[in-house]
């Protein structure tokens, strides 16, 4: 029989090898990208590349940034990102810290009636249809407008607002003759910067890596962001794997998009990959306090 300290090293010793294997599982990929979009494509489709680079090469990089429609794409994916992130965050927090309050009448029946819209949609014809009918096809606006609000984000703002906020902050600041939008600007969105964080991680995310919005609503290329592009080439590899499989002699678009993929991956990542050590822990404490409790 163990004894007590025998078994929570055993415990431990469980743990660590469960963490060790989920994050094997977790970073290999990101290994294979790198040292797939470094490695000659020759290399990649006879699969000899499964870890470390192979013969090295920047030549997927080269072609990428002198791709017109990659540069292109890389400007609207952070154009929307930064103003769709920007007019999330700002509407997110005008409708959270309202219904945060304790003396406004009715912020449950409006509480209750947004998180409604969190289980029925209209589906994707309808908001077709009203993003057609808005006059947004093929308009850059189209991107932002019709998700500027999201209401699990928007709840769980306003969770925070409600339990780590203290009212006699409020009270004080009304006191001392502030307005409520002052005491909003001025006291309680200083001290709610971890949620602020979160909030504006989520949705800057949610810009960087959609696509399907674009799809529908876009038509020009000078409108597409880089994930769009990224779809097209991963498409254009397929068919090129398919052509090769089928006989036709087309190694040279198979070898271009073999390397090419990878390095739109990884350059598509960088700006997250790079941004999410700097904000972790806003992050998790963020996250933890917006969502216990209702």
């Amino acid at each position: 029989m163990l004894n007590n300290n025998q078994k929570d090293r055993l415990f431990q010793w469980v743990i660590n090898l469960i963490t060790l294997i989920i994050a094997i599982v977790t970073i290999y990929p990101l290994i294979y990208v790198v040292s797939a979009s470094v490695s000659n494509p020759v290399h990649i489709l006879s699969g000899k590349v499964w870890l470390w680079p192979v013969e090295p090469t920047l030549t997927a990089y080269s072609r990428v940034f002198k791709s017109a429609n990659i540069l292109i794409g890389y400007r609207n994916t952070v154009l929307y990102a930064f103003f769709g992130t920007l007019t999330n965050v700002v509407l997110t927090i005008m409708a959270a810290y309202p219904l945060s309050l304790p003396d406004l009448k009715g912020r449950n029946f409006v509480t209750f009636f947004i998180t409604f819209t969190m289980f029925f949609s209209g589906g994707m014809i309808p908001s077709y249809i009203n993003v057609k009918n808005l006059g947004l096809l093929n308009n850059p606006l189209a991107i932002i407008l019709p998700g500027a609000i999201n209401a699990t984000n928007m709840l769980i703002m306003r969770n925070y607002f409600i339990n780590s906020v203290p009212g006699s902050l409020r009270e004080a600041a009304s006191i001392d003759g502030s307005s409520p939008i002052g005491t909003m600007l001025k006291i309680v969105l200083p001290v709610s910067k971890p949620i602020l964080v979160v909030i504006t991680l989520y949705y800057l995310v949610g810009h960087w890596n959609s696509y399907f919005d674009a799809m529908m609503y876009l038509r020009d290329t000078k409108y597409f962001p880089l994930q769009v592009f990224l779809r097209q080439i991963l498409v254009l590899s397929q068919m090129g794997d398919m052509a090769e499989t089928s006989g036709v002699d087309d190694m040279t678009t198979v070898l271009i998009y073999a390397a090419l993929k990878y390095a739109i991956i990884v350059v598509s990542a960088a700006p997250l990959l790079i941004l999410y050590p700097m904000v972790q822990r806003f992050f998790e404490k963020g996250i933890m306090m917006g969502s216990i409790k209702g």
